[in-house]
């Protein structure tokens, strides 16, 4: 048993603090070397705690340099400072008392970029989950709120801007050429929610009228220089405000709301109080240097921090093991407001994509968890897709359960009722019953059971009375610390497709519970029957993705044809072609490994270049629908021993087929009048030219020429179509003398434009074939490579790792021990980003024997190693089941 066993923090644990902290009074005197920190702390004992418990105060890294009592000092035999904790005894019973603690931090030597660091002249923070007590001796736990005043006094001319949470109250000159600011949070909040920026920082400036018509300041502040670039992140915030009083009811509630870019940042934004902190790839966009893509992401990520105004900062929670009650039920509120702003159904898709592309994988492997775990030693590995993502789709199964009228009246009573407060998951889900008095006892079990459940379905029609017969059975594999599995309540929406492409709705339903279109399934076997169909059906099950379930139907392909082409929803509609397509290229790659003549079946073909030539449908969904599953897709399609040559292979043959059997359509679409239109980063121009790019990549495909793709780079007016051609002519054309020029000019033109050189660095990490290490390894060698960077080491070896299969997968294992000589050392620069680039190897146990086995030597090398960190070695020890 290792020393970090006894450190592991369980949920059944949990009990309120001794003392109740009431006001938090932080100064914070700022130095290039060396910071001082001052915290005056008003608690009392917590009625029915133990009367002479004493009080005790989380810390990492610090040197304290004062501590006193109602303003006299401490005496030594008082306290007890030890690695991780400051433990104070004989403290008052009956009355409140006032705790100073002063500390001493380096914030320039932060590496870790967690608590209060320094780099590029910029001081920020970064609490959550646990960074406060890298900055004082605290209460660093979600259920300690606290009103805060903080003062902030720093060099004028080096830090003329000094920004906390709140409001502010006071600012004046000092003496030295130094200066102060003042802030007050009028609402209690925990320390994960502290906020302060200080530096020399561009604003742009805005404002919005709430509801009630009060006038709110908007401030946005980057990189000097850039303040152009920020005018879009101020749209969508202005955006958002306004959606959430719409739609939820929720106004802001402070006098001013900022938003801080900052280059270097673990996470992609933070939702502190009145002072969101954002990595600045999240912020700042124009058309020359972000992609459509890029500005979805900007409207969405800065909804969501936002959202937590009131979902996660108003109302947070109790401990970490409910972080899915902030952070799922906020990513459900931003894609609804994405939904709202774009396409409903091709965000939908989209989201979709990313739930089987991530979360799926992890819900299947090592790395399972709940989405509330009961258990863990470093809450930082728990913010995952299972936590996010699948969190969403739980709150967006209550909501179809329920019908939205009655899930905006539990919200309602949720907001209502905890307003303040720091709460459970059983607060939550008590909110729904009590508005509507439906029991979601049963449905709770999605927040306590990890990994996917999967469906097995089967239908029989009887055409003499027009009955169909749909048996549905659920089973959830076992995960890890779960071996058995309850049924769980599973809604899923069903249509039936008639012989005309109609939609056809039966007479009557038995065997289940079935409201509007949806159907109950919640015994782990339950047979449906379906009165008055006039002719057999396709059946098209889980519509609009209502439940983030695996489906296995052994649908006839004439069915899924048929709702592939009529179905009425189109996420459905989609779910269906992309099921064309991965039993295409699942039968390829199996052929590719006997060395057999690789099949490609017409229905694909023929149903890829329907879509291409249907003007009814909106360009951004038919480029969704013409997309090919990626190799990662394929090869959790296929499970077990994967061979990711053959899929890369098979992948190539397949795209080939569609480019050349719809080569008419492709010709047509690349040329879109879109192209000339003036650049607009609205939904419906977005889908244009992601519609004509993925045309271009087809007939690039189709004729086998670089030429296309080179002149499209070259009169691209927009980063969106430069990036795309680039990477056609980078990964279909990887040694041609038009790549090579692309590149050059491309590195060249973004030298100074960090965020666009990012992309340079992804494009080329993410070639496939055996030369990619090689490739990555020069790179890392280009001057523009800062290992120092999350973002920069995000794009170059997180991509390789985790978006790069054949070439990170090399059979004779080179890229692995490149790998783990990678995490070695940077986890001892900064953990956080570690663990997270180490998960891209979670899944190395479905490879095949011999990379397998590979990548199994490496993990055990790093594994190996005392010193790792806690993030790194939390991660690996439950990849490896130790």
């Amino acid at each position: 048993m290792r020393a970090d066993d006894d450190r592991t923090v369980y949920l059944e644990d949990y009990r309120p603090t001794d003392f109740v902290l009431e006001t938090v009074e932080l100064i914070f005197e700022l130095g290039e070397n060396l910071t001082t920190v001052g915290s005056e702390m008003r608690f009392y004992r917590r009625g029915g705690a133990d009367q002479s418990a004493p009080l005790v105060l989380d810390g990492d890294s610090l040197a304290l340099s004062g501590l006193a009592l109602d303003g006299k000092p401490l005496l030594p035999e008082r306290y007890e400072q030890k690695h991780d904790k400051l433990i104070i005894h004989d403290l008052p019973t009956d009355e409140p008392f006032t705790l100073t603690v002063k500390t001493r931090i380096k914030p320039a030597e932060n590496t870790q970029l967690l608590g209060l660091y320094r780099t590029n002249g910029i001081y920020s923070t970064q609490c959550e989950a646990e960074g406060f007590r890298r900055i004082s001796y605290f209460y660093d736990r979600p259920d300690v709120l606290a009103v805060y005043t903080v003062t902030i006094i720093a060099d004028k001319a080096t830090s003329p801007l000094l920004l906390s949470n709140g409001n502010l109250v006071e600012q004046k000159e000092l003496e030295d050429g130094r200066h102060m600011a003042k802030w007050h949070d009028p609402f209690p909040k925990p320390a994960y929610l502290f906020a302060l920026v200080a530096g020399d920082l561009g604003m742009i400036e805005d404002k919005f009228t709430t509801m009630s018509r009060r006038d709110v300041t908007l401030r946005l502040f980057v990189e000097h220089g850039k303040e152009g670039r920020a005018g879009y992140a101020m749209n969508s915030l202005k955006r958002a405000m306004k959606w959430d009083e719409e739609r939820f009811g929720r106004e802001y509630d402070l006098d001013i709301f900022m938003i801080v870019a900052v280059s270097d940042f673990n996470m992609g934004a933070m939702e502190n109080k009145g002072l969101n902190i954002f990595n600045d790839r999240l912020i700042l966009a124009d058309p020359e240097t972000a992609t459509d893509d890029d500005y979805g992401r900007i409207e969405a990520v800065v909804a969501h921090e936002y959202f937590h105004n009131w979902t996660g900062n108003r109302i947070t929670c109790r401990d970490w093991f409910q972080l899915s009650l902030k952070e799922g039920l906020t990513v459900y509120r931003e894609h609804e407001f994405s939904a709202d702003q774009r396409s409903r159904s091709v965000i939908r898709v989209e989201e979709v994509k990313f739930l089987r592309a991530h979360q799926f994988p992890e819900d299947s492997g090592p790395l399972a968890h709940p989405v509330r775990p009961t258990q863990y030693l470093e809450i930082d590995n728990f913010y995952t897709t299972t936590v996010y993502e699948k969190g969403s789709e739980v709150s967006r199964m209550i909501a179809t359960i329920l019908g939205q009228d009655n899930f905006r009246k539990g919200l309602d009573l949720y907001f209502e009722r905890h307003d303040g407060g720091a709460v459970t998951i059983e607060d939550y889900l008590k909110c729904f019953e009590d508005a509507t008095g439906r029991d979601l006892s049963h449905f709770a079990l999605w927040y306590h059971q990890a990994g996917t459940p999967e469906i097995t379905a089967s239908s029989e029609y009887d055409e003499k009375v027009g009955r169909l017969s749909l048996t549905l059975s659920q089973s959830t594999p076992s995960t890890p610390g779960q071996k058995e599995k309850k049924p769980l309540h599973i809604p899923l929406r069903t249509g039936f497709i008639g012989p005309n492409g109609d939609d056809m709705e039966p007479s009557s339903v038995s065997g289940g519970e079935r409201r509007d279109d949806v159907l109950h399934l919640t015994k782990e076997h339950q047979t449906f029957v379906f009165e008055g169909l006039g002719a057999r059906p396709a059946v098209s099950l889980n519509r609009d993705f209502s439940a983030p379930v695996k489906i296995e139907y052994d649908l006839p392909k004439e069915d899924l044809v048929r709702i592939a082409q009529h179905e009425s929803d189109l996420v459905a509609r989609w779910d269906a072609v992309n099921t064309l397509a991965l039993n295409t290229l699942a039968a390829a790659t199996r052929a590719c490994q006997s060395g057999e003549t690789i099949p490609v079946d017409p229905a694909l073909t023929d149903t890829l270049t329907g879509f291409a030539e249907d003007d009814a449908l909106e360009p951004a969904f038919k480029a969704l629908a013409l997309t090919l599953p990626s190799e990662l897709d394929i090869g959790r399609r296929i499970g077990q021993d994967i061979d990711p040559d053959a899929i890369h292979l098979a992948r190539n043959t397949v795209r080939d087929a569609v480019a050349k059997a719809g080569h008419k359509a492709f010709s047509a679409l690349s040329v879109s009048p879109a192209e000339d239109a003036p650049f607009s980063a609205d939904a419906e121009s977005a889908g244009k030219r992601a519609l004509r790019n993925i045309a271009l990549s087809y007939l690039a495909a189709a004729n086998g020429d670089a030429t296309p793709a080179k002149e499209a780079y070259d009169r691209a007016t927009n980063m969106t179509d430069r990036i795309a051609a680039l990477r056609i002519l980078a990964h279909q054309f990887t040694g041609a003398a038009e790549t090579k020029a692309a590149l050059e000019d491309y590195r060249e033109r973004f030298a100074r434009e960090p965020l666009v050189l990012d992309k340079w660095f992804t494009t080329q990490a993410t070639i496939a074939g055996p030369d990619a290490l090689e490739r990555v390894q020069n790179l890392m060698s280009d001057t523009a490579f800062d290992i120092g960077n999350p973002n920069r080491v995000r794009a170059l070896v997180g991509a390789f790792a985790s978006s790069n299969p054949s070439g990170f997968n090399r059979p004779d294992g080179a890229a692995y021990s490149f790998f783990a000589n990678f995490i070695l050392t940077s986890d001892k620069r900064n953990p956080t980003l570690t663990a997270r680039l180490m998960t891209a190897m979670r899944s190395f146990s479905a490879l095949e024997k011999t990379r397998r086995e590979k990548a199994l030597i490496e993990l055990e090398r790093i594994a190996s190693h005392d010193d790792l960190s806690r993030n790194l070695r939390d991660i690996i020890d439950r990849m490896l089941k130790k």
